[in-house]
């Protein structure tokens, strides 16, 4: 496979992967159970001051997931930039960061959140690493 085609492959995976962050957003505080539903209440009714203002720990997560979409929304446009650029210098220099920043990502979700969302990372930074080698090797 040509590495354009290997880019934009990883930028879809790391579309669908932004697509269900976003859908888990979404929907994060739709408890399918009452235990589950006395965490989210917890979460989000019980508020502190933190620097002069009134937050909660639900707000924080929303915020982190909010953040996590954008991160995701990023690299899909990155990579399907680079996608069009596999001879640029700028391209095989961006390319091993991105990768090690999958690979970090990966290790990260499939520690502390899902298995599911760590094995696209390790797929989006496995096209990658093969566009890279491929751009390499032509």
């Amino acid at each position: 496979m040509k590495p354009k085609l290997l880019l934009r492959m990883a930028a879809v995976v790391m579309l669908l992967h932004m697509l269900s962050h976003l859908l888990t957003t979404l929907t994060w505080k739709q408890a399918p159970n009452k235990e589950i539903g006395d965490v989210i209440h917890g979460m989000t009714d019980k508020h502190f001051e933190l620097f002069g203002r009134q937050v909660s720990m639900g707000g924080f997560y929303e915020g982190h997931m909010v953040a996590m979409i954008l991160v995701l929304l990023l690299l899909t446009i990155i990579l399907w930039i680079l996608s069009n650029h596999v001879d640029n210098i700028v391209t095989r220099k961006l390319l091993p960061s991105i990768i090690v920043f999958l690979l970090l990502l990966a290790a990260t979700e499939w520690v502390y959140i899902l298995q599911i969302p760590a094995i696209m990372c390790l797929l989006a930074a496995l096209l990658a690493f093969m566009a890279y080698r491929r751009r390499l090797t032509v």
